[in-house]
């Protein structure tokens, strides 16, 4: 059953790590991993077993959700856009109890509240850039490319385990973001068609790019782990700014038609059930 839900929180973080304007590592905060995620990633050699057994179920629901999202997502935005981006919001918003907890009673000083505020400005400052998308990037198969997409990879990773920061809208503004997406979709429908030379071409572009992915992971994750050991309630405060801003963050990616009486309906039912997915995730 453990496994079980670590896959279903995997599955979760990957979805988000798709959509422009929503942080993965918002997410992890929200399904209560964050913390214990940092440090398994830190310490993966010293404790193999214990952080493989944690970290497997999660990466494999990710990796499952990042294939199945390149197909599907799009439609979910395009079709029903108010209500997928307000059941993104619950995901969101339904993991501030736990952070809540975490500096409930401890005091509240001004450099709490400067960390915060500064967070929140950085998100919602991302976003409003993040409207203007960046020129498509070349990334078809040479030496060149080989190491932007390692470069392109460490970076999309840092952003995507900083909670509140948007790996993917991070990519957009790059150029990067919509290229790599068809290059994950081109690559799956290869292995679904057995197609060998266009899941060589896949590789030849998803091999440097997961690796600068997972470099990125292991770098970020140490000075994360070095910030929460030494200032502990700034991270958690500057987390809640993160948390707080990332719904406006949300709004102001997305786009939306004149809305309707069902639309809202269904959109307060999927922020509710959002909300409700999260704290049960992350109990």
């Amino acid at each position: 059953m453990a496994m079980i839900k670590s896959f279903l929180k995997g599955v979760v973080i990957g979805i988000a790590n798709i959509v422009p304007g929503v942080s993965g590592g918002t997410m992890m905060v929200s399904m209560g991993i964050y913390d214990k995620l940092i440090h398994c990633i830190t310490h993966l050699f010293s404790e193999f077993k214990k952080s493989l057994l944690f970290l497997l179920p999660i990466a494999v629901g990710m990796v499952a959700a990042i294939g199945a999202s390149s197909f599907g997502l799009t439609y979910l935005f395009d079709n029903f856009p108010i209500q997928t981006n307000l059941l993104f919001i619950g995901l969101i918003l339904g993991g501030l109890p736990a952070i809540g907890k975490k500096v409930k009673g401890k005091g509240i000083k001004v450099g709490h509240m400067i960390a915060c505020l500064f967070f929140f400005v950085m998100v919602v400052g991302l976003a409003v850039m993040g409207e203007t998308e960046g020129a498509a990037a070349d990334i078809s198969f040479s030496f060149g490319n080989v190491l932007i997409l390692f470069g392109v990879g460490i970076i999309a990773s840092a952003t995507m385990v900083i909670p509140g920061v948007s790996g993917s809208m991070v990519l957009m503004l790059m150029g990067f973001y919509y290229p790599v997406l068809n290059a994950v979709k081109d690559f799956f429908k290869a292995l679904a068609a057995m197609d060998m030379n266009a899941i060589l071409a896949g590789c030849g572009i998803l091999i440097p790019f997961g690796l600068g992915v997972v470099a990125g992971i292991f770098g970020i994750a140490k000075l994360v782990e070095i910030i929460f050991e030494k200032f502990p309630l700034y991270a958690y405060w500057g987390i809640i700014g993160l948390i707080v801003s990332s719904p406006i963050a949300i709004l102001l990616m997305g786009t939306y038609p004149a809305p309707t009486v069902i639309s809202l309906v269904t959109g307060a039912v999927a922020f509710f059930a959002g909300g409700i997915i999260a704290m049960k995730l992350g109990e």
